[in-house]
């Protein structure tokens, strides 16, 4: 058994060409998952489609040319010109596919660095191919083996803790100045683009309430529609000098050619206001309004060079993280194989009968002439007892639980001692949590 991975990513594939492979339609999703899987050396398929990169994952029988001959059903399902993807993505096999994944799902793949939305994204495309069977025991082997090295990499680094956007740091910013939570505050945003709806993102996972100002007031109601758990309110442009007069966090992030806050709609307040400036040209005047603190686009940007530099420095120790769980994942693997196991407990229930029948011998309960036939019973009695349990376990070998029983038996056994892990290692935790939701219902 094989892994190999067709990889069409930002980094060798540029965005035209991934707008052409991303997977927009489910029911030609599924076809496609469909003609791979017919492939006759093709086991399962798992498939990563997002904004940033195209990922086949196939478990193989053998590799050969079945990367030439996926790629050639690629160009087929969307319809290319050959030519189109000439020198275009990149191949993994074995060692190298499984390492990829576990850097690409530890964020050291991605366009910014540490981002966090990736784990998500190959969850979902995980739940998807499992759900439809297009996926099962191998592609979940490698699949939970690399969350878990995910989760490794983020508790061991800071690789996800600094914020690396204009947009993110704002938030991070007034989120410092208010005790480090906004939830019960309120942020107004000015500017409905993409600025200004990373800006509302940020404001509402951090639990603040939004008020969103733009001249298309369809625009601003579209991007409300995208805030979740949080009060989102629309108001016209109009309502602008009440809104910086009224409320103590403001970003602005507009296209303006021009200022479109200044002296003339600034009021004196009783409390202190905490402007984010993030457009460019710039949003807000100068002045030296009391109660009034500006940060500016290149302030904010300053912070996030220092916040990347941080992310870099993690990204050493991460990559470390990834080649130890890619080393433990194949060590892990050669120990699940059933028929050495088998071979190991029939071996086991061997030397037990040979060492009982000689003390049997020392003690005088059987004279040393039968030694040969009493041998040859126990032998057929230990076979016979273990006849029924090695052909359910040939069985239950392809299964997704098979793992968890393998290693069951590893434990209860003593075997591999050397090389098995902890039980827990690996477990087909997605099917075990189907399994527990449906016998709960």
């Amino acid at each position: 058994m094989h892994y190999v991975t067709l990889s069409f990513t930002h980094k060798n594939t540029p965005i035209e060409i991934r707008e052409k492979l991303a997977f927009n339609d489910e029911e030609k999703f599924k076809e496609f998952y469909r003609k791979i899987l017919a492939l006759k050396t093709v086991n399962e398929v798992l498939i990563i489609s997002t904004c940033n990169r195209v990922e086949i994952l196939a478990s193989v029988k053998e590799n050969g040319e079945i990367s030439d001959i996926i790629l050639s059903e690629l160009i087929n399902h969307h319809r290319l010109l050959p030519y189109e993807l000439d020198e275009k993505g990149e191949v993994h096999t074995d060692v190298d596919a499984v390492h990829h994944l576990f850097k690409v799902i530890s964020s050291l793949d991605s366009v910014v660095l540490g981002e966090t939305q990736i784990v998500s994204q190959i969850k979902e495309a995980f739940a998807f191919s499992y759900d439809n069977g297009f996926s099962g025991q191998k592609i979940a082997r490698v699949m939970h083996n690399a969350f878990r090295c995910s989760a490794a990499v983020r508790s061991a680094t800071d690789i996800s803790k600094n914020p690396v956007s204009v947009a993110s740091v704002a938030v991070s910013k007034a989120k410092e100045i208010f005790g480090g939570n906004l939830g019960g505050y309120t942020g107004v945003v000015v500017g409905a683009g993409e600025m200004g709806e990373l800006t509302a993102k940020h404001l509402a996972s951090s639990g603040a309430n939004v008020i969103l100002v733009n001249r298309s007031m369809e625009k601003a109601h579209h991007l409300a529609q995208m805030l979740d758990h949080v009060t989102v309110t629309v108001e016209p442009f109009s309502e602008l000098k009440n809104l910086v007069n009224h409320y103590r966090l403001l970003f602005t992030a507009t296209g303006a050619q021009g200022t479109i806050i200044d002296e003339k709609i600034i009021e004196e307040t009783t409390f202190d206001r905490h402007w984010f400036d993030i457009a460019v040209p710039r949003d807000i005047a100068e002045c030296d309004c009391e109660n009034i603190h500006i940060y500016t686009v290149d302030e904010l940007r300053s912070i996030m060079d220092d916040n990347i530099k941080q992310r870099e420095i993690s990204a050493g120790k991460a990559y470390a993280i990834v080649g130890k769980f890619t080393e433990d994942f194949f060590k892990w693997l050669q120990t699940l194989s059933v028929d050495p196991m088998i071979k190991e407990i029939r071996e086991i229930a061997r030397e037990c009968s040979v060492n009982e029948i000689e003390k049997a011998i020392k003690k005088g309960y059987i004279s040393k002439d039968v030694e040969d036939q009493v041998t040859k019973i126990v032998h057929q009695a230990f076979n016979s007892f273990l006849h029924a349990p090695t052909q359910k376990l040939k069985t239950i070998a392809e299964q997704p639980q098979a793992d968890t029983v393998v290693q069951s038996i590893q434990l209860f056994f003593g075997l591999n001692s050397k090389q098995r892990k902890a039980i827990d290692i690996y477990k087909c935790d997605y099917q075990i949590e189907k399994d527990l939701i449906k016998d709960e219902r």
